[in-house]
């Protein structure tokens, strides 16, 4: 009686592990497909959030390819007001010469002024050129780091698309393993 009662109590525990076994493997099925769902809509969110991203930096790069020729159109401005002011200081020096030469004197006192104000003009447009040149190569490196952020967020994308394929093929083998059970 003793042996047979010990061999009920082993069938008895071998099949409470069993059933408990049994009963966490569906519970662990279900959570499964929870989570699967949920890396499935967070995936989709992910590639919503990278195609907002490749949209925004291409508008990034559009809009830092306009200031760069903006840059360009106001650098080659300015170099051309700096020949200007440099043929204007040359005429006015020339001018003063030949007011020295005459002693006229009112003449000299107006082409003193206007050699001071040329130079003043020149001093300006070459200052305007060193800022034009220096958000010029601002405005380049800003766009080849939103080619950089381009590239980096169509890696992501790329990747999390990669994703939305395991996760359906995640859900779809614990869909098909609880159907079985």
């Amino acid at each position: 009686m003793k042996s047979l009662s010990q061999w009920k109590v082993a069938t008895m525990w071998v099949g409470a592990i069993c059933v408990g076994v049994g009963l966490s493997a569906l519970t662990a099925s279900a959570q499964d497909i929870g989570q699967d769902a949920r890396d499935l809509r967070q995936d989709r969110q992910d590639v919503r959030q990278g195609t907002r991203d490749i949209r925004q930096d291409r508008r990034d790069i559009s809009n830092d390819t306009k200031d760069i020729r903006q840059d360009r159109r106001d650098t080659n401005q300015d170099t051309r007001d700096i020949r200007h002011d440099r043929r204007d200081i040359a005429t006015d020096r020339q001018n003063l010469l030949n007011a020295e030469k005459v002693g006229n004197q009112t003449a000299i006192n107006a082409d003193k002024r206007d050699l001071r104000t040329d130079r003043r003009d020149l001093r300006s447009d070459v200052k305007d050129r060193r800022a034009d040149t220096r958000d010029l190569r601002a405005n380049k490196q800003d766009r080849r780091q939103d080619y950089r952020d381009l590239n980096h967020d169509r890696q992501d994308r790329r990747a999390d698309r990669g994703d939305i394929g395991q996760d359906r093929r995640d859900l779809r083998r614990d869909v098909a393993a609880k159907r079985v059970r």
